[in-house]
C-alpha cells in the first residue's frame, strides 16, 4: 500500500460487500417493533453474514457482555482512550471521532491489564451498537451504522512495534470482525502519514472485504478530506479542529467535553503488567565491561523489515546498525551511539535492502567498570502484502 496521489481510497469494492449492503434494511424489518430486538440485533448480523451466531453467543458469555453495562472501568483507562460521539450524519447515523495519535497504548498496557483493555473496548462497542439501534428506530436503516473519523495526525508507528501493543491491536481487530460486522457505515482515515501505509498493510490482513470496502484514506490535505466528510455530515456535527463548527464552552476546538482526548499515561503509574510476556519473547545477556554484542541478521527477501526492541538494567549502552554488502563493504545505517535504554525501551524498524547482512550492535566498549545486562528482541520480518490505493475520482 502506498499513499501516492492526492485523495486516496481503497481500490476494493468486492461483490460480496455490495451484496451485503441491504442486510441492515432487512434486519430492521425483522426486529422493528420488538421490545427485545436490540439484544438480538448482533445475532441477526452474524447469522446473516457469516453463520457464526453460535460462536458469538459463546464469546458473549465468556466476556459477560450483557453485564458490561454495569461494569465501571478504571477512570484513568477510560480517560486515556481518545474517542467520542460528536454528532450524527445526514441520515442520523452516529459520528464517532478518534484522535488516534493521542492513544498511548504503551502506557496503558503498563498500567492496565490486556483483559481490561478488551473489556472496555467491548463496552464502548456495545454502547455504540445500542445507539445505532435507537437511531435506526427513529430514522430508518441508514441511521443504523456508525461513521468513524480517525485523525492520524502525528501517528507514530513506534509503540505498535512493541509486541504487547501489536498483539492487543490484532486481538481487537479480530474481535471486531467476528462479533460486530455491519456496524461500520463509513470510515474516514485522515491526515495519514507515509508510515501509516506499513501499519495498515498489516492491519488489513485481519479485516474482511466488507470492512475494507468502507474505508477511505486521506493524506494531510484538509481541503480534500473535508469535502468527503461534509458531503455526508453537517459541519455542526463535527469538531472545529476537523473543520466543523463544534467547540467546547472554553473554545477548545477538539471538543473535549464530548470526546475523550487521551494523552500520555503518567510514568509514575506504570506497573509490571507486561514483564511476564516480555520474558517469554526476549533474550537476556550480560555484555562484559569493554565488550560488545553483534547480531548478524540476513535480509534475503525484497521488502523485509528489521525490527528491534531492547532495554537495559540500570545503565545506558551504545546501539547501532551496520549494513554489510555482499562484497564486504560496511555502512552505518543507524549510527552507533549511547541510548538510555534503562529509562525507556528502545523500539524501531528498518526497511532492508537486499541482499545484505545487517549487524545489530550493542556496544559496551566505552565502559571499563560496568557489565551491562540487556533484554532484547531482534527479528527480520517477512514482506507485508501491499494494498493498492488509487486517487479518488
Amino acid at each position: 500500500m502506498t499513499l501516492a496521489g492526492d485523495t486516496t481510497v481503497l481500490n476494493k469494492t468486492p461483490r460480496s460487500a455490495i451484496q451485503r449492503r441491504p442486510i441492515v434494511a432487512s434486519i430492521a424489518e425483522v426486529v422493528r417493533g420488538s421490545p427485545n430486538a436490540f439484544g438480538h440485533l448482533w445475532v441477526c448480523w452474524t447469522d446473516t453474514l457469516n453463520s457464526r451466531s453460535n460462536d458469538s453467543m459463546e464469546w458473549r458469555k465468556q466476556w459477560e457482555v450483557d453485564k458490561l453495562s454495569e461494569w465501571d472501568p478504571p477512570e484513568m483507562l477510560d480517560k486515556h482512550l481518545p474517542h467520542g460521539l460528536s454528532g450524527f450524519d445526514k441520515d442520523g447515523a452516529p459520528v464517532i471521532v478518534v484522535y488516534f495519535d493521542a492513544l498511548d497504548l504503551y502506557g496503558i498496557l503498563h498500567v492496565f491489564s490486556r483483559r481490561e483493555m478488551i473489556k472496555i473496548t467491548i463496552k464502548h462497542l456495545e454502547k455504540y451498537l445500542k445507539l445505532c439501534w435507537e437511531q435506526m428506530q427513529k430514522h430508518g436503516p441508514p441511521a443504523g451504522q456508525v461513521v468513524v473519523i480517525f485523525d492520524m495526525q502525528g501517528f507514530n508507528l513506534r509503540q505498535y512495534l512493541w509486541r504487547p501493543a501489536g498483539e492487543v491491536v490484532i486481538t481487537l481487530l479480530q474481535m471486531y470482525e467476528a462479533n460486530y460486522p455491519e456496524i461500520l457505515k463509513i470510515c474516514y482515515i485522515i491526515n495519514a502519514p507515509k508510515v501509516f501505509a506499513f501499519a495498515f498493510s498489516v492491519a488489513k490482513k485481519f479485516m474482511n472485504e466488507y470492512t475494507l470496502s468502507k474505508i477511505q484514506i486521506y493524506k494531510a490535505e484538509p481541503a480534500k478530506w473535508q469535502v468527503a466528510i461534509f458531503s455526508n455530515v453537517e459541519k455542526d456535527q463535527v469538531p472545529a479542529y476537523l473543520g466543523g463548527t463544534l467547540k467546547d464552552p472554553d473554545g477548545n476546538p477538539k471538543l473535549g467535553t464530548k470526546i475523550h482526548l487521551g494523552g500520555k499515561v503518567p510514568k509514575e503509574m506504570y506497573v509490571n503488567n507486561v514483564e511476564k510476556d516480555k520474558q517469554n519473547d526476549f533474550t537476556t545477556v550480560t555484555i562484559r565491561k569493554g565488550g560488545k554484542l553483534e547480531l548478524n541478521m540476513d535480509a534475503s527477501e525484497m521488502g523485509c523489515l528489521l525490527s528491534w526492541e531492547f532495554r537495559t538494567e540500570d545503565h545506558d549502552i551504545k546501539f547501532g546498525i551496520i549494513k554489510i554488502e555482499t562484497n564486504g563493504s560496511k555502512k552505518e545505517v543507524i549510527p552507533v551511539r549511547r541510548v538510555a535504554a534503562h529509562q525507556l525501551d528502545e523500539i524501531g524498524i528498518l526497511t532492508c535492502e537486499v541482499p545484505a547482512t545487517y549487524s545489530v550492535v550493542f556496544d559496551n566498549s566505552y565502559s571499563l567498570l560496568r557489565n551491562k545486562k540487556i533484554h532484547y528482541s531482534v527479528r527480520v520480518l517477512p514482506p507485508s502484502e501491499s494494498q493498492e490505493i488509487t486517487p479518488a475520482s
